[in-house]
């Protein structure tokens, strides 16, 4: 194998690794967007609002 095939071997590794850490932060987020909006319904059960519009 050549070196530059085992150079673009890692960058694509590492490009994939990111991409699936990033995908995990957007899930993460979302889910935090549930649960406030959720404790906020609790709180007030007139309450309602778009997740998009809440921010963390």
């Amino acid at each position: 194998m050549d070196h530059s095939e085992e150079l673009k071997n890692v960058t694509e590794k590492t490009s994939k690794s990111r991409a699936n850490k990033r995908k995990w932060r957007e899930i993460e987020a979302l889910k935090e967007r549930h649960s406030l909006r959720k404790e906020l319904m609790d709180i007030d059960y007139c309450f309602d609002c778009e997740l998009e519009e809440l921010e963390l």
